[in-house]
């Protein structure tokens, strides 16, 4: 690879916080484009427009991945003066749109607390625990590795706030319901006097396919369909019913770690409804006139 690369790998991971996961799949990215079309660096319009035949067979979410680091890229040449022109409009554009999220009924939601909270009255400890997972996940929008992760420490003694790690190392502030602030001090209660972590499992913590199995395990036990039932389904039941009930898109953005807004506004698709009714409410040419 050319020297641009790495320098464009090191200015993703200095000034955007990008995770190594995301540096290597950046570098996998141009490395292919490059065994393709050669020297990246000089690449020219009709080699980037050559690459619709070699993504033919790719699904559309792989060939949108490959060309938006592309887009970077050169985007990053232009800036540090290493090219005069930006080559990547001729990139091949992605066929579909990124799919919307599975959604949760607000009655799936309350039939899953159901019965997460009858078992957890039982005072089994690992119900207990499931009903502060299950709390985390959709009182405060967590992703799976956010939540199993957190260390002891994120549990604040003074603030209804939880201090998250996410991707590319970026820490914020998640604020957390009166509900999960309950279900953690009845977990914190119980839990087994381990350092480290706020949901430890054999000397670590507790491993995102657990917690993936667990609430699968729960939904049936909730008479729910397991396949419908996953962490990130109960982050996206989390954002959409906050826009629903009025939430704004950039306090959304913040809680939920997104670094860009465009990510967040996936979440608008719901709510058309909503915006239907507001703008019939509240626009002022739908006020009766006197």
């Amino acid at each position: 690879m050319s020297q641009s690369v790495d320098s464009f790998l090191a200015m993703l991971a200095a000034e955007r916080g990008a995770a190594a996961n995301t540096l290597a799949a950046y570098r996998r990215d141009l490395e292919a484009t490059e065994a393709l079309i050669g020297d990246l660096a000089s690449a020219s319009s009709m080699q980037l427009g050559s690459l619709s035949r070699a993504w033919a067979d790719l699904a559309p979410a792989s060939a949108a991945r490959k060309a938006s680091a592309l887009r970077q890229y050169f985007g990053f040449l232009v800036d540090e003066g290493l090219r005069a022109d930006d080559p990547s409009p001729a990139l091949p554009t992605a066929k579909s749109r990124r799919p919307l999220p599975k959604i949760l009924t607000h009655q799936h939601v309350a039939a899953l607390f159901e019965r997460a909270e009858m078992e957890a009255e039982a005072g089994r400890v690992p119900a207990i625990r499931m009903l502060a997972l299950l709390e985390l996940l959709y009182g405060s929008g967590l992703r799976a590795t956010e939540l199993v992760s957190l260390p002891l420490s994120a549990v604040p003694r003074d603030a209804p706030f939880l201090t998250v790690t996410g991707k590319g190392g970026a820490s914020r502030m998640v604020p957390v319901s009166r509900r999960a602030q309950a279900a953690l001090s009845r977990w914190l209660a119980v839990r087994p006097d381990a350092p480290g972590y706020l949901f430890p499992s054999r000397g670590k913590h507790i491993s995102r396919i657990r917690l993936y199995q667990m609430l699968k395990e729960l939904a049936v036990r909730a008479d729910l369909p397991p396949e419908g039932i996953s962490p990130h389904v109960l982050r996206h039941a989390f954002a959409t019913h906050l826009l629903e009930g009025g939430a704004d898109l950039r306090v959304l953005q913040t809680m939920l770690g997104h670094a860009d807004i465009a990510t967040t506004q996936i979440y608008t698709h719901v709510n058309s409804a909503r915006l239907v009714e507001l703008v019939n409410q509240k626009h002022p040419l739908a006020q009766p006139s006197t």
